[in-house]
């Protein structure tokens, strides 16, 4: 029995910003590349913002991360869209900030990113410890101040 399972919220905020920055991106082309390849390469841009947004950032893709499965001994699974899992260990390649936690799963290249804002306060600090330390912390415990 998983120490910690998590289904995965779609993160909304993660969408907006992917699709904010592939506007400025294509706002960018726009004005060093006027007339029509300018405006077929920034709506390109666009259509990419649109396609990495519902993929990763809305989780409709069959390879999108839809649950997180935290097991006893540190391994992380890991069910991804099309019913694929994919399993990662923490290590070095951890990659965590205050809002998102980049996992690598076990092929090559092939990275999970979790936001803040796609699983609960409590799950997310557990899965951050997790990737920081290597270690499935007890859920309900603390440090007490001393």
């Amino acid at each position: 029995m998983p120490a910690l399972r998590v289904e995965l919220r779609p993160a909304r905020a993660l969408a907006a910003g992917t699709m904010l920055v592939h506007a400025a991106g294509a706002a960018a082309i726009l004005l060093v590349m006027p007339g029509a390849p300018g405006i077929g390469v920034a709506v390109l841009l666009l259509a990419l913002g649109a396609a990495a947004a519902w993929e990763r950032a809305l989780l409709r893709g069959t390879h999108s991360p839809r649950v997180v499965e935290l097991e006893p001994d540190g391994t992380l699974r890991v069910l991804l869209g099309a019913g694929q899992r994919a399993t990662g260990r923490a290590a070095a390649r951890c990659h965590v900030g205050p809002w998102w936690i980049l996992i690598p799963l076990g092929a090559p290249r092939r990275m999970a990113l979790l936001t803040r804002d796609m699983l609960g306060a409590e799950d997310f600090r557990r899965l951050r410890i997790w990737a920081l330390w290597g270690r499935v912390p007890t859920p309900g415990r603390t440090a007490r101040a001393g």
